[in-house]
């Protein structure tokens, strides 16, 4: 947990992905993350939390679905949302969001 908190108190904003390995949506978002990480290089950092190995991160976070993205940025909550969604949509609410 201690290392979660580090990342997300960085001044780069970092989108946490809390996803299961057993979730199809979460399996679709996949490549798109790939491609949203080739898109914003540094500007974004690109973490992936397994709900089921981390039960007390994605408590702590009231994550009840999965895929859920929450976007940290100096430790703030800039912006959260559950489901899948399409890389440009993805893109637009992370740019829309940072400070």
């Amino acid at each position: 947990m201690s290392k979660f908190q580090e990342i997300v108190q960085s001044e780069t904003p970092t989108l946490v992905d809390f996803f299961a390995t057993w979730c199809g949506p979460c399996q679709a978002m996949s490549p798109i993350l790939d491609q949203l990480k080739d898109k914003m290089g540094e500007k974004v950092r690109i973490l992936k939390i397994d709900v089921d190995k981390n039960q007390d991160v994605a408590a702590k976070f009231k994550v009840r679905g999965v895929p859920t993205f929450v976007l940290f940025q100096s430790g703030e909550i800039l912006w959260r949302q559950s489901g899948g969604m399409e890389l440009a949509t993805l893109e637009q609410k992370i740019t829309s969001a940072v400070k």
